[in-house]
């Protein structure tokens, strides 16, 4: 299975997942680390992929999105953005709107 081919599945097996460096536990930048203090605040229910483990991953998720930095969160599917993207949609209640859609 390819890189390309193996985002592909995690994203459609997670209604919301976050490529980031490290994981939730232990975040391995500030901005992962960011990411996730908004999801965990949000409350909802998501998986994480650690792309340190795997550089295949790390670049390829890069690719399959058009944008090229991590972290990057998909919910349903859908790329949402990065952390930036991330802080300004939870500022503005959009985010928490999103994710309320998914459960």
């Amino acid at each position: 299975m390819s890189a390309q081919e193996k985002i592909k599945s995690m994203i459609d097996e997670n209604k919301v997942i976050l490529f980031m460096k490290g994981d939730r536990k232990f975040p391995q930048c500030g901005f992962s680390g960011m990411a996730c203090q908004i999801l965990d605040h949000v409350g909802v229910e998501y998986t994480t992929n650690n792309v340190l483990d795997d550089n295949e991953i790390r670049e390829g998720v890069k690719v399959f999105s058009n944008w090229p930095t991590i972290p990057q969160l998909y919910v349903n599917g859908e790329f949402i953005g990065g952390a930036d993207i991330m802080r300004e949609m939870f500022e503005s209640g959009e985010l928490k709107q999103l994710l309320e859609q998914v459960g």
